[in-house]
């Protein structure tokens, strides 16, 4: 099989690409970077951006199943960024899909495409897009994922993943941003530290791309469907960060925030950050406030039932490998 995977140097890009090598998949990566040492693993790799619709079709020709995992998070920056790399970015990979009769495509989507400021419990994918945005990536990727689930049809199988806080050796974003908080003092527990979270493992996350990409085919109960990934078991919030913290050596968050505060505070910096024109990222966001402060966990029947997923790699095994990671 010849697979295409977009942002194939970026850290579940990384994982998926390594996982289909190592069972003798050719692999095809599509990124803006130069990445030899994906080139010296056999990757042939070719550089360009999403936006350039040419350059998306060129790269799915003669291609099986096209994993698109690139895009551009945060939560923070003009929409125009978000929604010409993360939307407009997808209709090009659909669009380059039909172009070269691609079979298969796997879309990596977020669980923050439901999320509505509330606690999530339990939920599945029956919860339904929320009709209020308080940033700019959810939004942007939930319209990317219902152009790649409209799309499915009899010649063109898609799906759409949901991995929640992907974590693991290698990672330059979550963990990363969180050790710089703590190390600069800025790191504030917001809510009254009970929140329950899902996150998920990097390679039980790209394990999952695998599965579904294997089971995809049309009319096949994963055409057309969405799928949140994750340990199949929440975590404390606060305590899974203070366990981190504690990895890397650092003490435990010990100041904190209400939620409302904290809210409100989201409320003010975004004005003030308008007004003054400042593309630096807001140190606290409305966003950002309800996401540390609710519980958001979910029901991951459905990726079980379809096509067999189930996170091979424990939490505390994944914590292990970090920690090894963070000291090497």
């Amino acid at each position: 099989m010849l697979a295409l995977v977009t942002g194939a140097g970026g850290f579940l890009g990384r994982y998926i690409v390594e996982q289909l090598l190592a069972r003798g998949d050719r692999v095809r990566g599509f990124a803006r970077g130069d990445y030899p040492e994906l080139s010296n693993q056999g990757v042939r790799m070719i550089r360009g951006d999403l936006r350039d619709a040419e350059a998306v079709a060129a790269a799915c020709r003669e291609v099986d199943v096209v994993f698109h995992v690139a895009g551009v998070a945060g939560i923070w920056g003009p929409w125009e960024h978000f929604y010409s790399i993360n939307t407009l970015g997808t209709r090009n990979v659909v669009d380059g899909c039909r172009q070269a009769g691609v079979g298969r495509l796997v879309y990596t989507s977020s669980p923050s495409v439901t999320f509505d400021e509330r606690d999530q419990c339990g939920v599945d994918e029956s919860a339904p897009y929320p009709t209020r945005w308080l940033c700019h990536y959810p939004h942007s990727k939930a319209l990317a994922e219902q152009q790649v689930l409209a799309a499915n049809d009899t010649v063109l199988a898609t799906c759409a993943l949901r991995p929640h806080l992907i974590w693991g050796p290698r990672d330059d974003h979550l963990i990363p941003r969180l050790l710089a908080r703590a190390r600069s003092g800025r790191l504030r527990r917001v809510g009254d530290g009970t929140n329950l979270i899902d996150v998920v493992y990097v390679e039980n996350a790209a394990a999952a791309h695998l599965q579904a990409a294997d089971a995809l085919s049309p009319g096949s109960p994963v055409a057309g469907r969405a799928y949140f990934i994750s340990q199949g078991e929440p975590v404390n919030c606060w305590a899974w960060i203070n366990e981190i913290l504690a990895l890397a050596e650092l003490p435990p968050v010990t100041k904190s925030i209400s939620a409302k505060a904290a809210y409100r505070l989201g409320a003010a910096l975004e004005c003030i950050y308008r007004l003054l024109r400042r593309t630096a990222e807001p140190p606290m966001t409305r966003f950002l406030a309800a996401e540390l402060s609710a519980s958001h966990y979910f029901n991951i029947t459905r990726a079980r039932e379809d096509f067999g997923y189930a996170p091979k790699i424990s939490t505390a095994a994944g914590m292990q490998r970090l920690a090894k990671n963070l000291h090497s």
